[in-house]
Order: structure tokens, then sequence, then C-alpha cells
């Protein structure tokens, strides 16, 4: 090659650079900036064994609450079917009492390749005093939000399996409450899941798992007649792998990750008129794919909206079990991080699970679910221990 050329390559190179930099420097000025959606209770974890390794779920070994976390890994399943409810108390740390989130799933294996699941999610917001413009008591509502999932999956090999799911949702936030010539009404949606799972574990158990699930794939949720204000629900991407070890007959542990990113579009910077309009009335599907580089930070900002979950769990002759977690959220991007710790007891059919939140944050910061101990209770249909279910998620 010339030297003119390299020379001509090296200045373009320079130049791409000098602007990249220029770029990043108006951009370093951090802002928050939240992803919002309708329907949130639809991300909380729903199960406390997920919960006390950090929200992490998309590629440990499967249970009764896997339909939240990844359909694909049902099939995988030991024991032929399972149950578990679990009991979420919400805000607890600030004294309240009647907001919870309670969810019941199970599953059922037809056969060695394919099984069916189910699960109702339900979130209680207490009772609510509604008031008219000048203060006056109206009535006393209690909002409420629930969500119907019914999948199959299919193994595809020893190995591999795919999942699907359908999503009923319904939210009843003011009832027909009208005020200053709004009237609001209970929104409803569909959605859908697709998964995909990987079960690179040797016979003994020991290895590596990899999964991938695309959930809450859906239409926009109303609570009006205006056809402006149409509200995304929350599509998600997540990405997980979780390693196994079988030390003995007696002790095993596993470590995982979870990385999920929110497939919603990123509001617009205030005072951007044009692009709230254009955040308004865009499609479903069209955001799905946007929302990977729409942030007004550029990449910078986009790497913000990215959450993490690290976590473990130790479990002793099948009977006691030991886990830890940490969820990771950007201060810019709503500041959840906190560590979890949660504990099991098994016994013949039965397993609880106990999570616990470290308090985090301070005010507005202040996470809902600090000091909150929460339950499951799990029971396997096959009527017989299952090591797989109980062992290592």
């Amino acid at each position: 090659m010339r030297p003119t050329a390299l020379k001509c390559i090296a200045a373009s190179l320079l130049f791409i650079f000098f602007i990249l930099h220029c770029e990043a420097q108006q951009q370093s000025t951090n802002i928050s900036n939240v992803v919002t959606t309708a329907v949130p209770f639809l991300r909380i974890s729903p199960d406390a064994r997920s919960a006390g390794m950090g929200d992490l779920g998309v590629a440990t070994s499967p249970d009764p609450f896997t339909l939240f976390w990844n359909n694909a890994k049902t099939p995988f399943n030991e024991s032929k079917g399972g149950v578990g409810a679990t009991y979420t108390p919400w805000l607890r740390d600030l004294g309240l009492n009647d907001v919870f989130l309670a969810s019941l799933s199970g599953y059922y294996k037809i056969d060695d390749v394919q099984a069916i699941a189910g699960s109702i999610r339900y979130f209680s917001l207490g009772d609510i005093q509604f008031t008219d413009n000048l203060g006056n008591d109206l009535n006393i509502f209690r909002p409420k939000e629930y969500g119907f999932d019914l999948g199959y999956s299919r193994k595809l090999s020893d190995k591999m399996g795919v999942g699907v799911t359908l999503k009923y949702i319904y939210s009843n936030l003011a009832g027909n409450f009208a005020s200053g010539g709004s009237a609001y009404k209970p929104g409803t949606s569909v959605a859908g899941d697709i998964s995909w799972y990987y079960d690179g574990k040797n016979e003994v158990g020991s290895g590596w798992s990899f999964g991938v699930n695309a959930s809450n794939l859906g239409s926009k949720i109303a609570y009006t007649d205006n056809a402006d204000q149409k509200d995304f629900i929350p599509a998600n991407l997540g990405l997980g792998t979780n390693y196994t070890k079988v030390i003995d007959d007696q002790n095993k542990v596993s470590f995982g990750l979870d990385i999920n990113k929110l497939m919603v579009p990123t509001p617009p910077a205030e005072g951007d008129s044009n692009g709230l309009a254009k955040y308004r009335t865009q499609s479903v599907v069209s955001s799905w794919f946007t929302s990977f580089t729409d942030a007004p930070g550029g990449a910078k900002e986009e790497l913000q909206e990215y959450q993490i979950s690290v976590g473990g769990e130790y479990w002793y002759n099948n009977q006691f079990a030991f886990r830890a977690g940490y969820f990771y959220e950007n201060k810019y991007k709503g500041n959840r991080s906190a560590f979890n710790m949660g504990v099991s007891v098994k016994y013949n059919i039965f397993t609880v699970h106990f999570s616990y939140l470290l308090p985090s944050g301070s005010g507005v910061n202040r996470n809902p679910l600090s000091n909150t101990l929460r339950f499951t209770l799990l029971f396997d249909l096959s009527g017989q221990s299952d090591n797989n279910t109980t062992e290592s998620k």
C-alpha cells in the first residue's frame, strides 16, 4: 500500500476518533432517564428461590416456577409435575400490610419430551382514597393487577429445548373513575414468550447451562379511550448462564449470571416534543428492535439500561440450601441494586424457600422489598424426591 494511502487512512481514523470523542464529551453528563412501562409487576421475581439469588433464573435448573424465567427448561424437570405458591409483601418496610404479590405456578410433563405449564400472578396495591379536584373524599378503591400464563415446551434433543408461552394481562388501577373530563377504565393486554435452553451438564450433574428468554412480547395497554395514551408493557430479553459443580453425594454448588434488557423505547430527552410524539406513536414490533439503539445519550446511556443478576446456591444432603445474589440496575435507570439472601428446607415432597432483601437505598430510592421476608412452598406431584428441582435451579 502506498504511503499516501496510509496517510489518508490514518487521517480518516483520527477524524472519526475526534468526532466520537467530542460526542462522548457532549454525552458525559449523566441524567436520570428511567425506562418506564405499564404493569411492571410482570418483572417482579415471583419466587423466593430466584429472589434469593438476585433475581437469577434464565439458565438455572428447572422447578415449578420455570414458566416465568424460561419455559424451555420445563421438560428438563425430573419430576412428572410440580406446583409452587409464593407470597411477597410489598413496601412492608413502610408499614403497609395490604400491598402484596401472590403467585401460583405449576407444570405437568406429558411425556419425556413435552410439558405444559401454567401460572397466575396477582398484585394488590392496597386501599386508596380517591378525591376530587378540591380534595374532597370520593370513594375507596383497591387497585389490582393480575396475569395468566399458559405455556408449552418441548425437548429438541437430550440437551436442548424450546418453549412458547401465551399471556393475558389485566390491570385495574382506577376502576371506572372519571376526573377532569377523562374517564379511566381497566386495561388489558395479550402477550407471549419465546424461550430456548441448553443443558450442558454431564451424567454426574456438573457443567454449564445456557438460556435465552424473550418475554412479554405483546400489545400496548390503555386505561382511557385516548389512542395516544397507550403504554408499553415490559417486553424483555433475558440471557443467562449457570455452572453447577457436584462435589460429592452430599454437596452441590452452582453459580450463575443473567443479563436483562427491556425491549421498550427509551423516553426522549426533556423538551423534545417531536421525540415524545414519536415515542407515543411507535409500534410495538418496531420498539423491540429500536430499543437497543434509541437512547438519547447514545451507546453510553444504552449500556446503562442493562440489568445484571449474579448469584449462587449451595445444597447439603438435598435437604438444606443456602443462597445469595446481587441485582444491579444503573442509578440513572432506576437504581434498584440490592443484595439478596435465601435458605431452603426440603422434607420428602415438600420444599420451602425463604429469601430476604438487605435494606438498600433511602427516601424515594428505598427498595420496596427492603427488610422483606418472602417465602415459596413447593409440592412435588410425583410423590417422590427430585434432586434436580431442589438442588440447583
